[in-house]
């Protein structure tokens, strides 16, 4: 699996996730990630976004009902394996 280093704003401190499968749904791409890649970690959900310069960051996912059709869709792409 991918790494990606997240800045938590809320720590002020940088943190290493690792990358376990991503898809884009209405035209915004969204990460499903864990701290670790084992299958007990528990995994997030984040939505890419811009701000007005352009520059990219990653949200988590609060709305119940994207996070729920996220939760479907990410179920679906990891059909396969023991992760879900």
């Amino acid at each position: 699996m991918d790494k990606i280093t997240f800045y938590d704003t809320d720590s002020n401190e940088e943190v290493e996730l690792f990358v376990i499968e991503q898809t884009t749904l209405k035209e915004k791409k969204y990460l499903l990630v864990s701290e670790d890649d084992s299958d007990e970690s528990e995994a997030y959900i984040f939505k890419e976004v811009s701000d007005d310069d352009n520059e990219l960051t990653y949200v988590p996912v609060e709305e119940d009902d994207e996070y729920e059709a996220l939760i479907k869709v990410f179920s679906e792409l990891l059909e396969d394996t023991d992760l879900v």
